[in-house]
């Protein structure tokens, strides 16, 4: 029987996406080809090497324009779907002018398509009558959308999208890289920590140092620490826009024990996952956010904004960690001050953490992305 020829068209080929993506191509049940519209946007700092993609690529004619108004959108011409090599199915993103064309050209070739749905939130997303009524449009004629869990299913079932097309592809994460990664530096946690001139408990933020991440509400919550008694350190990792309001934030309110480590590519990550003692994610709306699942993997408990996607199911509330109002820095200091106080408690949550995130495989994503293929292309063609 011949495999099911798919093509997935993402922005950019991020360390996630070409984990998963070669999760199932080694596998080899689904003949899987990836476009990009680009190398690398802007505000990532990603280290990009194509020599270990163990899928067919290509990256698509075009480019990114800036529209006045609405800001960087990508502008690509996905004209092979219509030569000899076409796919069984395309999937695609759908929220820019070019992937809804290039998902119209498959659809009109006859091709079945799929979205890849994530719930998007409005600290991102500028909501028009238009582009809602363009969602409603689209969403009625695709053949399927993946989600991560049930608020994507929600956020798409919004849309017109009947529940039947709605198909679950966990998100996921390497974690035997960040099992390994905690076993290999453990031993070293004392020297690593006294190289970044860390003490008492380390809280460590990994991401875009952006005000939609809710680095504000950390920092107010941090400084609430120092009054109540508790020795701690404050870990920022990443890098972004809003870098130098933060650091004159520090400044001003005389914040110690703040330590900036700059962005740091995942092959270097563990070592600092090994230092600190809890994640803090205190996004004001992300449609995943997988350094939840990177610290659960690294043992360690979490502190997370009720405002990443689907985080009450990934992240057990009192078991693995705790979720909290976002921009409730009063609740976030006092979660924070729980858990510094408490190294046993930490203990049992990080270990509950590393259990819960273990099913979170590439290769349990490339099993539920087969499933994902059989089952849209076992459906009959959208309206």
């Amino acid at each position: 029987m011949a495999k099911s020829t798919v093509v997935y068209w993402n922005n950019i080929p991020s360390p996630y996406f070409v984990a998963r993506l070669n999760a199932v191509a080694d596998r080899g049940n689904v003949d899987v080809e990836a476009w990009f519209c680009e190398r690398l946007e802007p505000d990532r700092s990603w280290t990009v090497d194509e020599s270990k993609f163990r899928f067919r690529y290509r990256y698509l004619p075009g480019g990114p324009v800036t529209v006045p108004g609405l800001g960087r959108w990508h502008v690509n011409a996905p004209l092979r779907l219509l030569g000899r090599s076409r796919p069984d199915l395309l999937v695609s993103l759908y929220g820019e002018p070019a992937f809804l064309l290039g998902w119209w050209l498959a659809r009109a070739a006859g091709i079945f398509t799929a979205f890849r749905v994530l719930p998007s939130r409005d600290v991102w997303v500028h909501r028009t009558w238009t582009n809602e009524r363009v969602k409603r449009w689209a969403f009625s004629r695709v053949d399927g959308v993946k989600v991560p869990g049930p608020e994507g299913a929600a956020f798409a079932a919004r849309y017109g999208i009947s529940p039947d097309r709605i198909h679950v592809v966990r998100q996921s994460v390497d974690v035997q890289h960040w099992e390994q990664g905690h076993t290999r530096w453990l031993s070293e946690r004392d020297r690593i920590r006294h190289d970044l001139g860390l003490s008492g408990c380390v809280f460590i933020y990994v991401g875009r140092l952006l005000r939609e991440k809710g680095l504000d509400y950390l920092l107010e919550a941090y400084s609430a620490l120092s009054g109540l008694g508790v020795e701690s350190s404050l870990l920022l990792v990443g890098d972004g826009k809003d870098e130098a309001r933060y650091r004159q934030m520090v400044r001003e309110r005389a914040l110690r024990n703040v330590v900036y480590a700059g962005f740091v590519q995942q092959d270097e990550l563990p070592r600092l996952y090994a230092a600190a003692d809890v994640l803090v994610f205190p996004t004001l709306g992300d449609r995943n956010g997988l350094v939840v699942e990177e610290a659960m993997a690294s043992h360690l408990p979490v502190i997370s904004s009720d405002s990443a996607g689907d985080i009450r199911c990934r992240l057990l509330e009192g078991v693995a960690g705790h979720v909290v109002p976002n921009r409730d820095a009063g609740l976030l200091a006092d979660r924070m001050a729980a858990l510094a106080k408490d190294p046993q408690r930490r203990a049992r949550m990080g270990e509950a953490a590393a259990s819960l995130v273990a099913a979170k495989s590439h290769e349990g994503y490339a099993e539920d992305f087969e499933r994902f293929v059989e089952r849209v292309l076992a459906m009959p063609r959208a309206g």
